[in-house]
């Protein structure tokens, strides 16, 4: 289906508009130093960072992927979000203040720090295949299927236009750029995205809530938080994990490993600021089901005939929002994708640049040479997912496809990080054969058994890799503390009273959440 002139206009000026503001904060006030361009000059304010933080984690995979799920399982889905919310309060209050104490620009500058060069090398190279062979191709391949749906665009030319729109602040202008454009399209996405959600439950109920209880009367099966055995889906999501299981390794690692996000953290004026720009991400995260699971459901009940889940997002576009509005929804949706690669391209090449590079080198880089680097690492992966995205066409839901193979690093990353920050007898050596010994466990659960839940063997190896790294640890420093302990001051963890309130309304509507909806 092809967009109104209007709405074409709306869709192009918007595009025109962020390329040229991405442009312009890219060369004002040019990154000269590394602090620059990979921490944009540790300035962020609260708001940024929690703006930054929602464009960032906001990407085609929910619009595109959850909506997708949403048609297929319903509200369950939405779990990645609920409790993705209490993960950020968490994080908030117990990770960053040790991060930002130390100082560092990476993950594994942290691991470095807290173990050895093995550590960091190893979970240094895992992260960026990760990032260019999992996350940019798979948002790349979402956002090139709604061009190619609404647009009628080819996938490979869709793929091409997006990468280039995400190059324009994400090469030049390094993390200032990112976080800056995605104070502005997380505006966008939050508005535009509501938009598509309000004028199909409009269409099924003659408003929002009267949309909502019609999708809730006749298709109640949907709003179930926690599936059953017997569910279709229950490999996926299954029961009562997503609470007390493999959820939590899935959520701690995104939000409290995970390079892409943390670093808008470490970005922040202070502790304070990254704290509760991080709790403003946490609100925002529990109402953003609305925007990205309810379209999947509408599609369900109102009989969208789909060749694959992942289109019923584009066919509601295509069939409820009307002429005007449609342009700025999609827009939206671009602005999703954009804020999401560019976040994952600046932190590939950070990574790349400050862990993989300077060490390879082995001698003191200059700062320019740095951020040269960085602009051609970015560009490079921006290149490989170009070529890789359109490989991604036989998926059937990319959201859970991301998920699945994101857990098969993420249980080894999280065991080493929980003991690396709390438990000061954690040896470097067993967080090394943490890091080799993960990816292999996973995949071997896998393959011995194929029908058992991913959530699920996530959890297990977490819980086996764990029991590898005290018995290790527990030989390497039954004596004393490990000499790379961290000193835990417990006033390092007291928080603001405005944070405290906001982590409040985030545990109340989540309790509210699944005690109507279990």
């Amino acid at each position: 289906m092809n967009l109104s002139t209007l709405d074409l206009g709306i869709f192009a000026g918007y595009l025109l508009l962020m390329m040229g503001f991405g442009i312009w904060i890219s060369n004002y006030q040019k990154a000269k130093t590394s602090q620059d361009y990979f921490l944009a000059s540790k300035a962020l304010p609260w708001w940024a960072v929690g703006g930054s933080l929602i464009a960032s984690n906001i990407s085609a995979e929910q619009f595109i992927g959850m909506s997708g799920s949403g048609y297929v399982v319903g509200m369950a889905i939405a779990a990645y979000e609920l409790m993705a919310a209490l993960t950020l309060v968490l994080v908030a209050k117990y990770f960053l203040p040790i991060y930002l104490e130390k100082g560092i620009y990476t993950m594994p500058q942290f691991l470095e720090q807290r173990f050895d060069h093995r550590v960091k090398t190893g979970l240094a190279v895992f992260w960026v295949l990760l990032f260019v062979f999992v996350n940019i191709t798979s948002v790349l391949y979402l956002g090139g299927l709604a061009l190619e749906n609404i647009m009628n665009i080819p996938m490979i030319y869709a793929v091409i236009g997006l990468a280039l729109y995400a190059a324009t602040f994400s090469i030049f202008g390094g993390l200032k750029a990112v976080a800056w454009t995605d104070v502005v399209q997380v505006i966008v996405l939050i508005f535009g995205g509501l938009l598509a959600s309000v004028m199909v439950l409009d269409a099924l109920g003659g408003s929002f809530m009267g949309g909502l209880q019609a999708l809730m009367e006749r298709a109640p099966e949907k709003f179930d938080m926690i599936l059953s055995k017997d569910h279709p889906e229950f490999k996926n999501l299954p029961g009562i994990s997503v609470l007390v299981g493999g959820m939590w390794i899935a959520n701690l690692y995104y939000w409290g490993n995970n390079q892409y996000i943390i670093q808008r953290a470490l970005a922040a004026k202070s502790l304070r600021e990254a704290q509760l720009g991080t709790a403003f991400a946490a609100v925002i995260k529990i109402f953003l089901p609305i925007i990205v699971v309810v379209p999947g459901i509408a599609a369900y009940v109102l009989g969208a005939d789909l060749a694959k889940p992942d289109e019923a997002y584009p066919w509601v576009l295509n069939n409820y929002v009307t002429v005007g509005f449609k342009g700025l929804a999609f827009a939206a949706l671009i602005a999703a994708v954009g804020s999401s690669l560019s976040s994952m391209v600046n932190s590939t090449s950070t990574i790349f640049t400050l862990d993989i590079y300077k060490n390879l080198v082995g001698k003191e880089v200059p700062d320019k040479k740095l951020v040269q680097v960085g602009k051609i690492s970015a560009a490079a992966a921006l290149f490989i997912g170009v070529l890789v995205a359109p490989m991604l066409g036989n998926l059937d839901q990319a959201f859970q496809y991301i998920q699945e193979y994101t857990g098969f690093i993420s249980p080894g990353v999280v065991a080493i990080f929980l003991f690396g920050l709390f438990w000061k007898k954690t040896s470097a050596n067993a967080a090394f054969w943490a890091t080799l010994l993960a990816i292999p466990l996973s995949t071997g659960i896998k393959f011995l058994f194929p029908d058992f839940p991913f959530l699920d063997r996530m959890g297990v190896t977490f819980l086996l890799i764990s029991l590898l790294i005290v018995v290790l640890s527990w030989k390497d420093n039954q004596q004393s503390d490990d000499p790379k302990a961290i000193a835990l001051d417990r006033g390092l963890f007291r928080t603001s009273g405005l944070f405290n309130v906001l982590s409040l309304i985030v545990l109340g509507v989540l309790a509210l959440i699944y005690g109507l909806f279990w």
